[in-house]
């Protein structure tokens, strides 16, 4: 137990007693945090040996001090896993400052207040180190940048999230969201604007159709 958090500090010695050849390349990281709690978790590439429970928390704030914890507890940087995690858990452990600041990527410097570029723009210039006190780095990083698994699916649910947001509230197919979802709040509801009725307003004619279908496949 170190800071409130149940962890193991001797993963070869966990392994020998599962009867478990470990190898580094063979595993992933996953780790995940909320308000109140904190767990990690070790999973096979294959899906052929079971999870393995490696530290727990459940009274430890998410914030970058919290994460650092398990990441020292365990030593990391002996074994470096790749890593799987959300978006905020990936930020957490690359010192990034959270919140709705200007340079939220690790990868690239995009710029998340140029909206007007964000669906024009393709390019942008890669990140060459992160150091705090530069391009909203905050603290030093945990992990290498190069372990993290990005994942796909926060990145789905974020682009359909922002096709929600873009519905008109007038049309069918937002009042079959709201029917669909009851305890969708009014307030995400009214953040939804009047730009998919442009697109379905083209869909309804022959002629755009497939210029329609192009334009949404660019989207996505």
């Amino acid at each position: 137990m170190e800071r409130g958090l149940a962890a193991c500090t001797d993963i070869d010695g966990l392994m020998q007693t599962l009867n478990i050849s470990h190898n580094p390349l063979d595993w992933r990281f996953f780790i995940d945090s909320t308000k109140l709690s904190l767990k990690a978790v070790l999973l096979h590439n294959g899906n052929t040996l079971p999870s393995i429970p490696v530290g727990h928390s459940v009274h430890n704030k998410e914030s970058y001090e919290t994460i650092k914890i398990p990441i020292e507890a365990i030593n990391y940087d002996k074994v470096k896993w790749q890593i799987c995690c959300d978006l905020k858990e990936t930020a957490l452990l690359l010192g990034l400052q959270q919140g709705f600041t200007k340079y939220c990527c690790f990868i690239c410097d995009w710029d998340r207040r140029a909206r007007s570029l964000h669906y024009s723009r393709k390019d942008w210039p890669a990140r060459k180190f992160l150091e705090p006190g530069i391009r909203n780095v905050e603290n030093q990083t945990l992990v290498e940048p190069s372990k993290i698994l990005l994942p796909s699916m926060h990145l789905k649910l974020g682009l359909m999230k922002n096709f929600e947001e873009t519905m008109n509230q007038k049309e069918v197919a937002f009042n079959y969201l709201r029917e669909k979802f009851p305890r969708l709040s009014d307030a995400k509801l009214e953040k939804i604007s009047s730009l998919v009725h442009k697109y379905e307003t083209l869909s309804r004619t022959s002629s755009s159709t497939s210029s329609f279908k192009v334009t949404k496949r660019r989207l996505f």
